[in-house]
């Protein structure tokens, strides 16, 4: 019998080969220059030390925001928050609808140059995929549910988390998966408010016009960028319950 293939898995697998295609496109054209060696002997101490750098920005920036967004997203699904929910929605908004670059330079005039502004702008940037996605997934769980919870006698709290946070956790996961890919994709930036990471090789080597360089830094960004988009995706798949994962039906 021939396997079924989801409309999920086969967007993720279209983004890996895109993915995948691209950089060997890239590694096909800089090798038929001979600069894959030369690229890695010129700058590998500093593409790994700010690649550790880039994941840090990364790691903290989306772990804070995970930590803010499900909460808030939460809050927003209550019943009585019902009328304002929306309103609030769209002060997250705000991180969206502002340039990535344009909030990070904001954040210099609260927090001035460094690690924390470049965390605080990402933070900011990171929020709205998670809110949205937990208050959307929490909404969409069916209210026959519920229903018989309440009448099999749980409280509110109790409902929340043996029901509706378990139905609605594919939807959270998304949320966060987005939130993370956007997140690796624009630590790049953090460089220009002194915050590290691979954006350090990039735009010195368009400066410089040093296409080693770029590439240096660029390569290094796309690679994170798929593989966390891949260990989100293996955790998505095992972490949420059978039942309620449709990439497990």
């Amino acid at each position: 019998m021939k396997m079924q293939i989801l409309p999920h898995q086969e967007r993720f697998r279209s983004r890996i080969a895109f993915g995948l295609g691209a950089i060997l496109g890239i590694g096909l054209m800089i090798g038929e220059r001979g600069y894959i060696g030369d690229t890695w002997r010129l700058y590998s101490e500093d593409m790994l030390f700010l690649t550790v750098q880039h994941i840090q920005l990364v790691l903290v920036s989306s772990g804070l925001a995970i930590l803010v967004g499900v909460p808030v997203g939460i809050m927003l699904s209550r019943p009585w928050m019902q009328r304002y929910s929306e309103a609030v929605l769209q002060v997250f908004n705000i991180g969206t609808t502002i340039p990535t670059l344009a909030l990070l330079a904001l954040s210099i005039t609260l927090l001035g140059i460094g690690f924390v502004p470049a965390v605080f702008g990402l933070w900011a940037a990171t929020l709205l995929p998670i809110v949205r996605n937990v208050f959307q997934g929490l909404r969409s769980v069916p209210d026959y549910l519920k229903e018989a919870a309440t009448g099999m006698g749980m409280t509110p709290l109790h409902i929340l988390r043996s029901v509706e946070l378990p139905n609605a956790l594919f939807v959270i996961f998304a949320g966060i998966r987005t939130a993370v890919a956007v997140n690796v994709g624009t630590v790049p930036l953090a460089f220009l408010i002194g915050g590290g990471g691979l954006g350090e090789l990039i735009f010195t080597g368009i400066d410089l016009n040093e296409m080693q360089m770029l590439m240096a830094g660029a390569i290094p960004v796309a690679l994170l960028s798929i593989a966390a988009d891949w260990i989100l995706a293996k955790a998505q798949y095992w972490l949420i319950p059978r039942g309620v994962n449709p990439l497990r039906n």
